[in-house]
């Protein structure tokens, strides 16, 4: 038997007609280098062809490394199944309610115009809003209740079938329930008459914005931290005193077709008050009650023109927070969310307001499947603390990058937009986000991958650096030849007019020049761009006070 050392193979080579392929991967730093090797042997000829092909990633000196996009879900929360007036029957009912809508109608607008009267009374000399309102102004908003109910009667809801009952307001300070329609806001004033937590836009609504105030309300604005931080503090002042009345509020944030459960906001649950969950369904065939993407004088004319409109109210047991240890508002929530959800029968997504405001903004700019713009921006929240506000920006610049009906984009329309020139880095900047290496993006993966980008610890430190190097000058701002310098060395070939668009691009407030906010402002609407820095921020040939960060970048 013969002897074989460690390096000698154990088979010995046999030749072979087939072909032959070889992977061989070599690891590099932000490279995948995959070497292919086809070796076609035969007895009359030998030979080998060889193909490289590299994938290196542009972001790897910020430490981003792939990321994996989550797929879509297929469900809607915001849909309206029935738009569209669809079969005989529907055309028929509409035919034949056209004169009881007529009657329905005048009904609303004077059960309408009484209760703004009798608001308005009530609320006539009131100047304490601070404190409960006093119990004689209180008897009078028992018109403007009964008003509401007549309306609520006047869109359909002859009766209301109703499951358990409120609990003691001493007991449940506090009630929270699932949004479906315009209608919940109109049956829980007409049932407990809460205080309820608010948009500020609500406030200037004719006739409906003075009947809102009687009921105390809390007024927000989801985008202002102040405006939140302040509807936090008036939750629980009016919670924990008595003489108000309990607190109403709509956790999801918006309103939803019913058929599942979106994220909820967390201002209901911080202060750890015992919470009644109530849930709202409205049982149908023909006719989808819910406020999702349809127009609101459609709805009520669709109401208006139906026979009947069911509507069932359960009220939950309440949740109060675990005394056993010490409960966040998170955890609070997801118990009260799984509560609701478990009584609808319907799943839980990740979606919020921020993606009814993407699929508005989508259907505004005439896409076509305007579902494949949601996020699921509590996911996109959490895990980069991405806000509704920078999503909507980024669709609006993939939007501007012209997407094919099926919501996708190719390179050259990318590249358009972000001021950039065909070369190697550009090439190597749309590979990243192209996930599935197929030559387009979707706006998930534009999304995901600029936000992957911008969560990273040394991007901020990296869009410092690279201002320091762009201001050679020493004059706290960049002008547009101190640009190009800097940049060259990634694209070398660069004219004075790529420069100048690039330029434009990271000149926020549009004065010539880019000062270090512009700057930093700019690559942070623009995150990709930070690679067009990258050979100098991996240069050793900065001042002393960037040399701790380009060591950390190192």
């Amino acid at each position: 038997m013969a002897k074989h050392d460690l390096t000698s193979p154990l088979l010995p080579y046999q030749p072979s007609k087939q072909p032959e392929l070889v992977l061989t991967v070599d690891e590099n730093p932000g490279c995948e280098s995959t070497h292919q090797r086809i070796s076609n042997r035969n007895d009359n000829h030998h030979g080998n062809n060889h193909t490289h092909v590299e994938f290196c990633n542009p972001f790897a000196f910020l430490g981003a490394g792939d990321f994996a996009v989550p797929a879509a879900t297929t469900l809607d929360p915001f849909r309206n199944h029935t738009v569209k007036i669809e079969g005989v029957y529907e055309w028929v009912k509409i035919v034949v309610c056209l004169p009881v809508a007529l009657v329905r109608l005048v009904i609303f607008g004077v059960c309408l115009v009484v209760g703004f009267v009798a608001t308005k009374l009530a609320l006539q000399g009131w100047n304490d809003k601070h404190n409960p309102m006093p119990r004689w102004r209180c008897n009078v908003m028992w018109v403007t209740r009964l008003c509401t109910r007549c309306i609520l009667f006047a869109f359909g809801y002859h009766w209301i079938k109703r499951k358990g009952r409120p609990a003691p307001r001493e007991i449940a300070p506090i009630v929270v329930s699932n949004h479906v329609s315009y209608i919940e806001p109109i049956f829980f004033f007409y049932e407990l008459f809460p205080t309820i937590v608010a948009s500020e836009s609500h406030d200037s609504l004719p006739f409906v914005g003075t009947i809102i105030r009687a009921m105390q309300v809390i007024y927000v604005n989801r985008f202002l931290p102040s405006s939140r931080k302040y509807a936090v503090q008036e939750i629980k002042r009016k919670a924990s005193c008595d003489r108000f009345p309990r607190v109403l509020l709509f956790p999801e944030g918006t309103t939803t077709n019913g058929r599942v459960l979106i994220s909820f906001q967390l201002g209901a649950f911080i202060h750890g008050y015992p919470i009644q969950p109530v849930i709202v369904r409205y049982p149908h065939v023909h006719f989808d009650q819910s406020w999702g993407h349809i127009s609101l004088a459609k709805l009520m004319f669709r109401m208006f023109t139906q026979f009947h409109n069911f509507m069932e109210v359960e009220y939950l047991p309440v949740i109060s927070p675990l005394e056993n240890r010490k409960e966040n508002a998170v955890h609070f929530a997801e118990r009260t969310s799984h509560a609701i959800a478990a009584a609808l029968n319907v799943v839980q997504t990740s979606h919020s307001y921020g993606d009814l405001m993407l699929l508005t903004r989508a259907s505004q700019s005439k896409q076509e499947k305007v579902s494949n713009y949601m996020v699921e921006m509590a996911k996109m929240e959490a895990s980069f603390q991405m806000s509704t506000m920078e999503a909507v920006e980024f669709l609006d610049k993939f939007l501007s990058m012209n997407p094919d009906p099926s919501g996708c984009v190719k390179i050259h329309d990318f590249l358009k937009v972000l001021r950039l020139k065909a070369c190697t880095l550009s090439e190597k900047i749309f590979g990243f986000i192209d996930v599935e290496k197929n030559g387009k993006i979707t706006f998930r993966q534009f999304l995901f991958g600029s936000a992957n980008v911008m969560k990273q610890p040394l991007f901020r430190q990296a869009c410092e650096l690279a201002f320091a190097g762009c201001d050679t000058s020493g004059k706290n701002y960049v002008s547009e030849g101190e640009l190009g310098d800097s940049i060259r060395p990634a694209i070398p070939d660069l004219n004075k007019d790529e420069i100048h668009e690039l330029f434009n691009l990271l000149d926020t407030d549009s004065d010539g020049r880019v000062s270090k906010d512009d700057f930093i402002t700019g690559l942070r609407k623009n995150p990709l761009l930070i690679a067009l820095f990258s050979p100098r921020l991996l240069q050793k040939d900065f001042n002393s006070a960037g040399d701790r960060i380009l060591e950390e970048i190192v």
